[in-house]
């Protein structure tokens, strides 16, 4: 029991401290190539207390619900979005020798389902608003969801076909390092599909503040508010270390096993400022390009990587 509580107690601090850590070197990243003077100002030195100020600023906000919405739908939302990346947290493992909050036979089965269940949130938020620039926002996360699901599967699929496991410490502890030629297609998939899933920039149509004002958040103020863009940084964290776990072996690196843990944090952050990278180079794709992207080119990759790993599977057991 106490060991289990601890685990517990060690994924929650993670859920708490990662996701700010992220939101921080946002704001850095975002100042030095973008030329943004304000966060870089915010208590001094290299503006370390922007964090705070922005969240005392939404702490002190007013938290309005619309005279029309479904209020309790409306409350339940922004927990709904951001409660399930915890529980996805409790089964990656970090490090070797059960650095895991719970080992999950089935791991990816329950981390791609629990995943799903946060872009619910989502769309309990667009349709309890009484608003109809949050009805398109719901109504589009919900295409997204449903074009980006597919190729993030099909990806998963092919690093637990790879492993021949589904429990995600199996898959770690199966990894080699010439693995990684031969799956990049698939962790280019799966990266991808995710950024999609999270609404992302290139892919934050539902979110589109020049059509739709914000999307699904347009009627929330305050810490509701605050919850979403959390909800928003656990996933860059979630989905990074899942990228990390399925196709970047992990805890596997030139570090000792006693030093694993460190090694997947490193690689868990260094995607984490791809993703950063990403909202600061590329434009805000289409609704129609977004569609034909996922349609068009991941599910086909998503299936070629399948195949390869299939046809190389086979050569191996031979």
């Amino acid at each position: 029991m106490l060991d289990t509580l601890l685990r517990c107690v060690a994924a929650l601090v993670v859920f708490l401290t990662f996701p700010l850590i992220i939101g921080q070197t946002e704001h850095k990243v975002m100042a030095h190539m973008q030329g943004r003077l304000g966060p870089m100002y915010a208590g001094g030195f290299h503006g370390w207390a922007q964090l705070v100020a922005d969240g005392v600023k939404f702490a002190q906000k007013e938290d309005i619900v619309p005279a029309g919405a479904d209020r309790r739908i409306f409350q339940l939302a922004p927990a709904v979005s951001l409660l399930p990346y915890l529980f996805v947290l409790l089964v990656v493992p970090v490090g070797p020798h059960g650095f895991v909050g719970q080992a999950v036979d089935a791991g990816i089965f329950f981390v791609l389902a629990v995943m799903g269940v946060g872009v619910i949130g989502k769309l309990m938020a667009g349709w309890a608003s009484a608003n109809k620039f949050s009805l398109l926002g719901g109504l589009r996360t919900a295409a997204q969801l449903m074009s980006y699901e597919l190729p993030m599967v099909l990806a998963a699929a092919s690093a637990a076909m790879a492993a021949g496991t589904l429990s995600l410490t199996g898959i770690v502890e199966a990894f080699h390092w010439w693995w990684l030629p031969w799956q990049a297609i698939g962790a280019f998939v799966f990266f991808t599909a995710g950024l999609a899933e999270l609404q992302r920039p290139p892919f934050d149509m539902p979110v589109a503040d020049s059509e739709i004002i914000f999307g699904a958040y347009t009627e929330y103020t305050g810490l509701r508010f605050a919850f979403f863009l959390l909800s928003e940084y656990a996933g860059i964290l979630v989905v990074c270390a899942l990228t990390t776990v399925l196709f970047l072996g992990g805890w596997h690196g030139p570090l000792p096993d006693s030093l694993g843990w460190l090694w997947t944090i490193l690689k868990t952050f260094a995607l984490a400022f791809v993703v950063i990278w990403l909202r600061v180079t590329y434009p805000r794709l289409r609704e129609d390009q977004l569609m034909r992207f996922a349609w068009t080119v991941l599910v086909p990759l998503a299936l070629v990587q399948l195949a390869l790993t299939g046809i190389i599977k086979v050569a191996i057991s031979q």
